[in-house]
């Protein structure tokens, strides 16, 4: 199994990024067209996220966000094999990137935190141009994918720790050397790692390791995604950083504050968001699910 993955991988990569992307594209609308439980989540989330838009606009963006899923799927490979040279070239030039360099003049490392927002990928391989990262790395239920995974995403230079005690532990290393941190915002933590706070007005099981790692030494932390941009381009960063609620020691208010910075980013770019993840499947006590 491993060794197919690997040469649909080297397949992929092949491909010029804007085949790629259309390939990536085209099966995304085949997710859209033949009414998957993919479009079902898509359009239960967007409904639920906004409310004050119409029905037209939750299909058109939950069919642009399928389409964008799909050249997530295809574009890691091309991606992976590209090299930090290729890498480079495809960055155009975004929004707020001084909030990163300018976090990591203060000495105390930085987090460089990204949604499942535009490409994830190009972001986390990317941005070690900024300095020297680490991403928490949570192994993908089929075993035969985390070798090829684990190979890739360090292929620039990353490294990748798990999310355990041993991971925490490394990341804190890292901060303490002034280093880059990278982390995904929007997952459904595991067990007691999280607590509920709004995320579009709706009540989702939000992480509390962030906040937690970051007020112990009041830490920067920048919010960021990479743009995917038409007709295989390259990729702009937008960059914010986070709000000073982040290192309350409420755990719902900074909770609060990591959705409310994951918002602003995906409102930005709503139709790359991956609204087909069921970020609302873990619900409050006594309320009823949403898929």
């Amino acid at each position: 199994m491993e060794a197919l993955i690997r040469l649909a991988f080297a397949l992929l990569a092949r491909l010029p990024l804007r085949v790629n992307h259309a390939l990536g594209a085209g099966l995304g609308w085949l997710a859209w067209g033949l009414r998957t439980d993919l479009r079902r989540v898509s359009l239960i989330n967007l409904g639920l996220c906004f409310p004050e838009q119409d029905a037209g606009w939750h299909r058109r963006v939950a069919r642009a966000s399928l389409m964008e899923t799909g050249k997530t799927l295809t574009e890691a490979p091309w991606l992976w094999h590209a090299g930090p040279q290729r890498i480079a070239a495809l960055r155009q030039a975004g929004e707020g990137e001084a909030h990163l360099t300018e976090a990591l003049t203060q000495g105390r490392g930085a987090f460089f935190v990204s949604p499942h927002l535009g490409s994830w990928e190009y972001s986390g391989l990317q941005a070690v141009s900024f300095g020297p990262m680490t991403n928490l790395y949570r192994p993908p239920r089929m075993q035969a994918l985390d070798a090829p995974l684990r190979e890739a995403r360090q292929a620039t230079g990353a490294q990748l720790v798990p999310t355990d005690r041993r991971g925490i532990r490394l990341i804190k290393e890292a901060l303490a050397r002034g280093e880059i941190v990278g982390m995904l915002p929007d997952q459904t933590p595991k067990g007691a790692q999280g607590v509920f706070a709004p995320f579009f007005g709706q009540p989702a099981m939000t992480m509390t390791l962030l906040p937690k790692l970051a007020a112990h030494r009041h830490t920067p932390v920048v919010f960021a995604f990479a743009e995917r941009l038409p007709r295989g381009l390259g990729y702009r960063y937008r960059c914010i950083p986070a709000p000073e609620a982040i290192y309350d020691q409420d755990p719902q208010v900074a909770a609060t504050a990591v959705n409310h910075a994951a918002e602003a980013l995906i409102r930005q770019c709503p139709e790359q968001y991956m609204w087909s993840y069921k970020r609302f499947k873990v619900r409050p006590a006594d309320t009823p699910g949403r898929y």
